[in-house]
């Protein structure tokens, strides 16, 4: 079957897209805030050990993230003045109520990332999805403060009726499908809806996990992303998206080439550093909707 959720769109028959301030390029950091059980598979490092109940070398390794990795992130995105969306697991507001509380109190934009890392969204009925739905938007909610807007699944899964169930709940975008250096619609019933983008490639763990990639090369691979987009920008805007994962860019010897990446980005002009929120308002705010 052909994928209704949107249609295809060649990009040098779009209309020209401005962005706030004659940026080029708008840049943003989703960094995953997760919760994985200890008694299932997950992410993992040493995929032979996956299996094991409980699994003390990946469990650790992925526990690193939110104990230690994520602290030192959060402060480097500070020094540079990048601000953080979060792809929050809802679990993680009552497991990690310490990392709710300082992504508040440091002004993080929040993406509902499902309950959890092992429950993927395949497979439920339209009502068992509907109920998992309002209980995550309602437990970040509360936890934050603020209602979410965005969406990204669990391992980036959805079924058919996703995107219409969270749309009955408000949200407004989807970070799945990453098919674009463009925002664009969806057609969702009750909308306006639509894609931002998100890089499966220029992320941390297809990076180095996947491809086993050294720090350098991960490097260079941000930089590289950001001078294309930066070049093609003069003529239409340009979404950039870094995916990171704490226990992974987090750990010491990675993290060094993280921050000399956006050390090398941070003082460029006509880059509009920003969240995935407010690249969706900017969209929403300039671009017709399809009814």
């Amino acid at each position: 079957m052909n994928n209704e959720l949107y249609g295809f769109s060649a990009l040098p028959r779009r209309p020209r897209l401005e962005l706030p301030n004659g940026a080029r390029v708008a840049l943003w950091v989703g960094l995953a805030v997760e919760h994985y059980a200890v008694d299932r598979p997950g992410m993992s490092i040493a995929p032979h050990a996956a299996s094991f109940v409980p699994d003390p070398l990946n469990a650790g390794w992925r526990d690193y993230g939110l104990r230690v990795g994520i602290w030192r992130l959060a402060d480097m995105f500070e020094r540079h003045g990048l601000p953080v969306t979060a792809l929050l697991n809802s679990d993680v507001c009552a497991a990690y109520p310490e990392v709710i509380e300082e992504g508040v109190r440091r002004g993080w934009a929040w993406v509902a990332h499902g309950h959890n890392n092992n429950r993927i969204h395949q497979g439920m009925s339209v009502d068992e999805e509907r109920a998992a739905l309002r209980e995550m938007h309602e437990t970040i909610r509360d936890a934050t403060g603020r209602e979410p807007r965005g969406w990204i699944g669990p391992v980036l899964t959805e079924t058919f009726e996703t995107p219409r169930l969270l749309r009955e709940l408000g949200y407004t975008y989807l970070l799945d499908w990453c098919s674009d250096d463009q925002p664009f619609p969806l057609n969702v019933p009750g909308g306006p809806m639509i894609s931002v983008p998100y890089s499966i490639e220029l992320n941390d763990a297809t990076m180095y996990l996947g491809r086993n990639l050294p720090g350098p090369d991960f490097e260079e691979a941000i930089v590289d992303q950001f001078e294309v987009l930066y070049e093609e920008g003069a003529e239409s805007a340009r979404v950039m998206a870094i995916g990171l994962h704490p226990f992974i860019v987090g750990q010491p010897f990675r993290f060094k080439y993280l921050e000399r990446a956006i050390a090398r980005i941070a003082g460029r002009d006509d880059v509009w550093f920003t969240t995935s929120d407010a690249i969706a308002d900017w969209y929403l705010s300039r671009v017709e909707q399809p009814a």
